[in-house]
């Protein structure tokens, strides 16, 4: 009786095993439980000792993979499928250990790891910004790299000299790349560093080479005065005044206005102090406004002063005393007084008008006229005239003009029209051509003009002759005479046409000619 018998139960492995090595492959027991089916007629005396539980030799187990496929592992023993289709278990070895009672589960599938996010860079530029006598301030620039997530914010810490221990200042990341520390003790030497948190986790933290003294930076006193605050500031009467002026020192400063020695007027003028500046502000100036005000800023015995100097102006009243001195000829003369108020600045100068009693309409004779007194020339005769004086300052005219009491009338001069005596000329001359003829070629069928010019007086009578032969009024010639200039046109002239044609002047003192000779091609 020829047949295979059942492969021998596979030893489980010890735990310790298991857990080294994981699950046994399925591909050494697959095989052998494929092979009993395959088997024509076992016999029951065979699969009896099996029954009984007879020792199997014992196999090698091979060494587990490092990554198992993902199937169940196998401990139980195989069922052997018997002659009669039922299937028999068999029992282990005596004295090996019992098969456990559950299949420990499957491992789980490796996942593709992320990759892992970078930290940020270092950050950039850190510098100490100011230190008083209780606080520092930092600051510094973002890291170059900053990940794809971007940065969560700065971490600042710090660290008294020689001690190890680093507190934090902030307790939660910030964005901004200034900071200032507070609540430090003068004299303390602090080390800092600044660090960059994202997703990715913490920057090399950005450190200052030396420690931070704290302590007051003492400046002395400074007015920084605008440009244009160092010349008279003038505004007119109405008008706001605000001015700002900068200043600095440490300590901060303290800042005290006055004006001739005494404190300002709250009630007029508003002032207000900080740290860096000082303003000074008006709602609505007014001419008493004006004046010097000095500025003083001072620290614990040192001072700066600056002055600054106002001047509230308005427009100027009327000149005084306007009155006609003089009329002659087409000429005035207007004398006056400058204006009682001068609107608190300088009278650039007069502008004067005049009107003329036709019209009732005011030109202005002269603009800024410097002198209290001028003389109006070019006068119409016969017209009379009103004058009147504008005062002219920064702001402008004057709201209302000087007007002269009287009145000026340019009188018509009494004069007598004697005609020149104009000698007699004798004005006779016998013609005279003072140009001649001359030769001329012309062209079959094309016009042509002979020209001269004669002088005489009487005016003399003009001649045309051809060939000695005198033209008389014939259509194919056209004579004129014009200032002296005389003219012949000979129209669509013919080879018949050519010849000597003269031109001969005559009037009661002579007569004079002049000739030329025409070719017709």
């Amino acid at each position: 009786m020829t047949g295979k018998t059942a492969p021998p139960a596979k030893k489980p492995a010890p735990a310790a095993a298991k857990k080294k090595a994981g699950p046994a492959p399925k591909e050494e027991t697959a095989p052998k439980e494929e092979a009993a089916p395959k088997q024509e007629a076992a016999p029951k005396e065979e699969a009896a000792p099996k029954e009984e539980g007879a020792p199997a030799p014992a196999t090698e187990e091979p060494p587990a993979p490092e990554h198992p496929p993902e199937q169940p592992q196998q401990d139980e023993l195989a069922p052997i499928p018997t002659e009669a289709g039922t299937e028999v278990t068999p029992v282990p070895a005596e004295g090996s250990p019992a098969p456990p009672a559950e299949p420990p589960a499957p491992a789980p599938e490796p996942k593709p790891e992320k990759p892992k996010e970078e930290p940020p860079s270092c950050p950039l530029s850190l510098a100490v910004e100011e230190v008083t006598e209780n606080s520092f301030t930092l600051t510094w620039k973002a890291p170059e790299q900053t990940g794809r997530a971007g940065l969560d914010g700065y971490v600042v810490e710090i660290c008294k000299d020689g001690s190890s221990d680093w507190k934090a200042v902030n307790q939660e990341p910030f964005l901004s790349t200034r900071c200032t520390v507070p609540d430090l003790s003068s004299g303390d030497k602090i080390h800092v560093r600044v660090t960059a948190v994202s997703a990715g986790g913490a920057s090399v933290p950005a450190t200052l080479e030396q420690p931070v003294l704290i302590r007051e930076i003492l400046q002395l006193p400074k007015i920084r005065m605008p440009r244009h605050l160092r010349e008279t500031y003038i505004r007119r009467v109405g008008d706001a005044v605000n001015i700002m002026i900068p200043f600095q020192g440490k300590p901060q400063p303290e800042v005290s206005w006055s004006k001739g020695g005494q404190p300002l007027d709250s009630s007029r003028i508003n002032i207000r102090n900080t740290a860096r500046d000082t303003i000074f502000y008006i709602r609505q100036a007014q001419r008493g406004d004006s004046g010097k005000y000095e500025l003083t800023v001072h620290i614990n015995g040192a001072e700066d002063k600056a002055t600054l100097d106002i001047q509230v102006v308005e427009p100027p009243g009327p000149p005084q005393n306007l009155k006609l001195v003089d009329v002659w000829g087409f000429n005035v003369a207007l004398e006056w007084t400058p204006p009682a108020d001068n609107g608190n600045a300088e009278i650039k100068g007069y502008r004067v008008q005049k009107s003329d009693k036709k019209s009732g309409k005011w030109f202005t004779v002269l603009e800024r006229c410097t002198r209290t007194s001028c003389t109006i020339s070019d006068l119409i005769i016969g017209n009379t005239y009103s004058f009147r004086v504008f005062s002219e300052n920064i702001c402008g005219l004057s709201d209302s003009a000087a007007t002269a009491p009287g009145v000026a009338h340019i009188e018509k001069t009494k004069s007598t029209y004697q005609p020149e005596k104009i000698p007699q000329r004798d004005m006779m001359e016998p013609p005279k051509f003072t140009q001649p003829l001359t030769d001329r070629t012309t062209t079959r069928g094309y016009s042509t003009h002979l020209f001269c010019s004669v002088r005489g007086f009487p005016q003399p009578k003009i001649i045309w002759l051809k060939n000695q032969m005198e033209i008389r009024e014939d259509p194919k010639y056209i004579a004129l005479i014009d200032q002296g200039v005389c003219s012949l046109e000979i129209r669509k002239p013919g080879p018949f046409d050519g010849g000597v044609y003269t031109c001969k002047a005559v009037n009661p003192l002579g007569e004079a000619s002049v000739d030329c000779r025409l070719d017709v091609k």
